[in-house]
């Protein structure tokens, strides 16, 4: 995988040559910020993110369950 700075990112030429998931820095602050998924991969990164999603409402529905489990309504 391969890292671009912010500075490089503004630079379209670069944004639009790019094929692979590209790990996103701030060199000034000297961390990551974040990822750029070109449009190529866009499909297989939605399938990706909504199974994420689905598993982190599973997560806190399961949390929920618990909690109300040892404090029940009469």
């Amino acid at each position: 995988m391969r890292a671009l700075n912010l500075t490089e990112i503004r630079n379209s030429s670069v944004l639009l040559s790019i094929r692979e998931v590209v790990r996103i820095r701030d060199d000034r602050k000297k961390k990551d910020v974040g990822f750029f998924i070109p449009s190529v991969l866009s499909e297989e990164f939605d399938f990706f993110f909504q199974k994420a999603q689905k598993r982190k409402k599973t997560e806190l529905l399961d949390r929920v369950a618990r909690a109300q489990a040892k404090d029940p309504i009469e």
